[in-house]
């Protein structure tokens, strides 16, 4: 998943499966100047130095050191570890090496009470406990008790929840029970179910979503996946602003905590419920593979029965650590390229974080060598192990959160490492020529066209990202690159997320595995510091607003009629379309000395920054984004309305689409006289 501005430029270019450059793209993205970069050896004998210097082995050994044990946040593991990666970032002698600390809210299991299900009979007594795994949770679940019938919501999609509607099952105080998956975050999932009037939720895996395959590397019926529910990213209890150690901040709950108790189930709690169900037949599409369950919604129990939930989680004040190293850039060390990896798991985590954190580790020291034999880096290259990443990316996004006014003028790019490797027959994003790790002698871009263009499309960064907050909360380009497999690797936050199964789905190639993604996103940490001119294309954003303004352009005469105009966004998204260009050609075309490099590159870092929205708050509305963001100010929200003078006229508010149209076309406008450079190089006249 890419921010577009990094996943289309720094790739190569190609913005659709298997088309555009081969592997040989010219270098320093659309600009024909050389790329003469910090000086030091050209960009081909780095690449060629990095891949000689890049170890399958230590990625090995580093996967098995992290996934030895569960270490969540706060716990002592994860302090042990969080000693070792330090200690390890030191023995490089790369140019600093710090902590960053900071103490953050997070939740976890009571110590003195369980969480706990039961079935109450007719009359509200207890007819028998639910037996449940006391160390599973989900992370900033609502408190309390829901008591009522059982509702089967599939994946607890807005259209799940519109279908339950449109046949008239009621949600209204049930407990509703979801699968995992579906594109949808639990946090998504609570969200949509507390919209809907339900009083719990209750979420486990389907087998028809987490299979069995040959090797029978399927998650057994027993175990249940966690993850946290906090509809947002960091520390909820500090929305948009950071959780410094002894920092003195008014009380304030994220608009994004669940208000409902949820619980991760596993599959076989989930079949004893679902098979008591009565009610209106599921949709074909809605059944799952849970033995002896015929699909029905629900609400009643046989017999009478309900089903009562508690959920007894505590909050409690952790510190934590995120861990720096650095490189010194050589021309412009002021500006960053950050790569970034979650530490903490609650399970084993190899997937989770081993992977991550091992690639990262190998990074940092490849980058490290290359500069004892010559690598002289324009940029400077900061590499960071994230604390708290399973409670919402806490440590990054509390970092970005301190640092903003910094790091909107500093930080080119951030790459996640985090579940780097879940597969390796698939990769999420396209790129250059890297091997690819199942077929030797094959390198990832020959292999794809071999298979007729199998790339994956790029995609838009999701909120449990480790990459999203950088783009959508701080406005920097971000990308998070996957190997995967066409099905679901399936222990991913449960206990058994461990080395030896990571190994049995990549068929005893993990070393391997992990060394073509370091290599691939090496390759564009080198392009973005070696290059003279920074490799972002400028001209991305203008597609995805012309498919905006293509949806209005039908629904013109409508909106006129209601005395709303669409012409002042054709005008703003022709304004930024025309900027665009017109710097891409003035880069194209410039001898680039030193002071038009650092001109040109000023702007072009902060185009991903003008498209955060100046007129919400960044602490009621943090994800300020108006491509990559949520809430009422982005292209998804004025679609969605815009959708509704078709789906739903009586529901259309007229006042609220004008302002939200009015929002987001300045924020266009705005984009496209910053883009523009000097205010005298911006045409808004209308007189001639």
């Amino acid at each position: 998943c890419a921010a577009f501005l990094l996943g289309y430029a720094v790739l190569g270019g190609r913005s659709h499966c298997g088309q555009g450059e081969g592997p040989e793209e010219k270098e320093g993205g659309a600009a024909p100047h050389p790329a003469r970069g910090g000086g030091g050896p050209y960009l081909g004998e780095l690449r060629e130095m990095m891949r000689k210097l890049l170890e399958e082995e230590d990625i090995d050994s580093t996967v098995k050191r992290v996934s030895r044990a569960s270490h969540p946040a706060g716990s002592a593991e994860g302090a042990s570890l969080a000693s070792e990666i330090l200690r390890r970032f030191r023995e490089l002698h790369m140019d600093h090496t710090w902590t960053d600390s900071l103490y953050a809210t997070l939740q976890f299991p009571s110590r003195s009470q369980r969480n706990t299900l039961w079935l109450l009979d007719s009359a509200g007594l207890i007819s028998e406990q639910i037996p449940l795994n006391p160390l599973d949770y989900c992370p900033y679940s609502q408190t309390g008790s829901a008591t009522g019938g059982v509702v089967y919501a599939n994946y607890g999609r807005a259209e799940d929840f519109g279908w339950l509607q449109s046949a008239g099952v009621s949600l209204i105080g049930c407990v509703v029970v979801m699968r995992v998956g579906g594109g949808v975050s639990f946090a998504e999932k609570v969200w949509l179910a507390q919209r809907n009037g339900a009083g719990g939720a209750l979420i486990y895996p389907d087998p028809a979503d987490l299979p069995q395959d040959p090797r029978r590397l399927g998650l057994n019926t027993h175990t249940a996946v966690s993850e946290h529910v906090h509809l947002g990213s960091g520390d909820p209890f500090t929305p948009g602003f950071p959780s410094f150690s002894h920092a003195q901040f008014p009380p304030l709950r994220s608009s994004g905590l669940p208000l409902i108790p949820a619980q991760p189930i596993s599959a076989s709690v989930a079949a004893k419920l679902l098979s008591q169900l009565s009610g209106p037949s599921c949709p074909p599409s809605w059944r799952g593979r849970l033995p002896y369950v015929r699909c029905v919604v629900g609400p009643e129990l046989t017999r009478g029965h309900k089903v009562k939930m508690s959920v007894h989680n505590t909050m409690s004040p952790v510190l934590l650590n995120n861990i720096f190293s650095s490189l010194e850039g050589r021309v412009e060390p002021d500006q960053y390229i950050i790569l970034g990896a979650q530490r903490d798991s609650w399970g084993p985590g190899a997937v989770k974080s081993g992977v991550g954190t091992a690639i990262l580790l190998e990074l940092a020291r490849t980058f490290s060598a290359m500069v004892k034999n010559g690598f002289r880096p324009r940029r400077s290259l900061l590499f960071v192990s994230w604390d708290a990443g399973d409670f919402g990316n806490v440590g990054a996004t509390e970092w970005l959160e301190g640092y903003l006014s910094m790091l909107h003028l500093k930080a080119v790019a951030y790459f996640s490492l985090d579940q780097a490797v879940m597969g390796n027959a698939w990769l999420s994003a396209n790129q250059s020529a890297v091997e690819h790790p199942k077929h030797a002698g094959q390198t990832i871009y020959s292999w794809a066209e071999k298979e007729g263009g199998s790339w994956r499309i790029i995609k838009p960064l999701y909120l449990n990202s480790g990459a999203y907050s950088f783009t959508a909360f701080a406005g920097v380009p971000a990308m998070e690159l996957r190997f995967t497999e066409e099905r679901a690797y399936p222990f991913v936050n449960t206990p058994l997320d461990n080395a030896s199964r990571l190994q049995e789905v990549l068929g005893g190639r993990l070393g391997v595995t992990g060394r073509s993604l370091g290599e691939l996103v090496g390759e564009m940490v080198l392009r973005l510091a070696h290059n003279d001119i920074l490799p972002l294309r400028i001209t991305s954003y203008a597609q995805t607003v012309l498919h905006f303004c293509s949806q209005l352009n039908k629904h013109s005469a409508e909106l006129q009629s209601r005395g709303v105009s669409p012409q002042w966004v054709f005008s703003a998204r022709g304004d930024f379309s025309r900027s665009a260009e017109t710097l891409q050609r003035a880069i194209d075309y410039s001898d680039l000395d030193a002071q038009s490099t650092a001109h040109y590159n000023t702007r072009i870092m902060r185009v991903e920054y003008y498209f955060l929205s100046q007129y919400v708050s960044a602490i009621e509305t943090p994800f300020r984004h108006v491509i990559h963001g949520r809430g009422n100010h982005t292209v998804t929200a004025l679609s969605e309305h815009l959708a509704l003078l078709t789906s739903d006229p009586a529901h259309f508010d007229e006042a609220r689409f004008r302002r939200q149209l009015a929002l987001f076309t300045w924020t266009l406008q705005g984009a496209a006289n910053a883009l523009s450079g000097d205010v005298w190089n911006i045409d808004n006249t209308h007189i001639h």
